[in-house]
């Protein structure tokens, strides 16, 4: 959708701007919409947004909806515990209880099958959630950064034994939760109409990989507002494509590239530092200071490292654009509800600017 708009959709556009009343022919001027970019490297949250809009602002997820990302799930559930059992043998690192060892090496050779549907039985689930048991499991929350892993993987880690049960009159339908925890890497660009506070909204979800980014270009014109997600907890995490990247520093990286691009002098940057939840529980166990050494604050003040690397992010708006920071959790409709009633009053500002009113 190189343009946004195709040729017809342009042309049918026209012709529902002209009325006809009587003899005479008036142009009636289209409702303005305020079209919201969402941007962010991989795995930064900007998909989990894009559903939460869903949620809040349309009519959530239907039954068949859910169930569709029931193969998203049972992927990300076997490539958590794949990556976990891979980086355990390279590390030559032993399960604690001795018959995990075993089965540790049987859901090895079952999840590492090319072409094999993906398929979660009540069976593997169990394996899965007996090696997920494992002390070890502990001693790996401290080498999160040594190697990739998705940051649902706790979340359907523990709800393996839930997801995983079949049996007579008994299917697994995904619950809003689940749906919100999925992670799908976005391919392409997905787009959203809807209605906030009285302002009609068109919503871009573009692919946060690498090679996804050269299509943002295609929707940069007249946007209003730029929603950029980072994931505070990525500190000490790096990338599916580089496995030497710091995420952090990739997204800062990205960041700057946006934010000082001459395509968006008037348009104001909100930005979602995501994932507080997950940086806050992680800070007890990696501190900061071990991947960013110029922290100097409380290693357990979530607030403290939160503003240091919201400072991290500010240094790079060399433009001197107006940005307005938000802590978010993506996964909590409640909060992301608070959060863009924020987002609407700037919005709305910025609308009434742009109209000259204020």
């Amino acid at each position: 959708m190189g343009n946004c708009i195709s040729q017809k959709q342009f042309a049918e556009k026209q012709h529902s701007d002209i009325k006809v009343v009587g003899s005479d022919i008036k142009v009636v001027e289209p409702e303005k919409e305020y079209k919201i970019l969402l941007l962010g490297s991989g795995e930064s949250g900007k998909s989990t947004i894009f559903k939460q809009m869903k949620i809040i602002h349309q009519d959530g997820f239907s039954p068949e909806e859910l169930s569709a990302y029931i193969p998203t799930i049972y992927k990300n559930i076997l490539e958590s515990i794949h990556a976990i059992l891979v980086f355990m043998e390279i590390s030559d690192i032993k399960f604690v209880r001795l018959p995990n060892r075993r089965l540790g090496q049987q859901v090895l050779r079952s999840t590492s099958r090319p072409g094999v549907p993906v398929r979660l039985s009540p069976l593997k689930a169990k394996a899965i959630h007996q090696l997920f048991q494992d002390p070890v499991i502990t001693q790996l929350e401290h080498m999160r950064g040594d190697f990739y892993l998705m940051d649902n993987a706790d979340y359907f880690l523990d709800a393996v034994r839930r997801i995983g049960k079949e049996g007579y009159c008994i299917q697994y339908v995904p619950t809003v939760a689940d749906v919100l925890h999925a992670r799908q890497a976005t391919t392409g660009i997905s787009e959203m109409h809807f209605n906030m506070g009285g302002l009609p909204v068109h919503m871009f979800d573009v692919g946060g990989q690498r090679a996804e980014r050269k299509q943002w270009i295609q929707c940069f014109e007249s946007v209003s507002s730029i929603i950029f997600c980072a994931a505070l907890s990525e500190y000490d995490q790096v990338l599916l494509e580089e496995k030497h990247q710091n995420r952090m520093t990739e997204s800062l990286a990205l960041f700057g590239s946006v934010i000082n691009t001459y395509w968006f002098k008037n348009t104001s940057i909100i930005l979602f530092l995501n994932k507080i939840d997950v940086f806050e529980a992680k800070l007890q166990i990696v501190p900061l200071d071990v991947h960013f050494p110029k922290y100097t604050g409380d290693e357990d003040n979530v607030n403290e490292a939160a503003a240091f690397i919201l400072d991290q992010f500010m240094q790079k708006n060399r433009a001197g654009l107006n940005v307005y920071p938000h802590l978010t959790q993506a996964t909590d409709t409640s909060n992301i509800r608070r959060v863009f009633t924020s987002v609407q009053e700037n919005i709305l500002q910025n609308t009434l600017k742009d109209a000259a009113i204020l």
